[in-house]
């Protein structure tokens, strides 16, 4: 299956705290440095990220510890 074809999964702030291991605070700090993806408004009081952005973000960290 290719990227335009794999389905959308959307994780909740709780959930991408839970699998990056970063704080609410961080994770937003690191929005607005430009250095973690940006949520998508889901209503107006929630928002999510995408999974695959996660997951490329968390893939992007392992590479740069692997190459330091």
């Amino acid at each position: 299956m290719n990227n335009s074809q794999e389905k959308l999964s959307i994780l909740r702030r709780k959930q991408v705290e839970k699998r990056t291991g970063l704080s609410r605070s961080t994770i937003y700090l690191y929005i607005q440095e430009g250095s973690f993806p940006r949520p998508i408004n889901l209503g107006a009081r929630a928002v999510g990220w995408l999974e695959n952005e996660i997951e490329a973000w968390l893939a992007a960290r392992l590479k740069n510890r692997n190459n330091s």
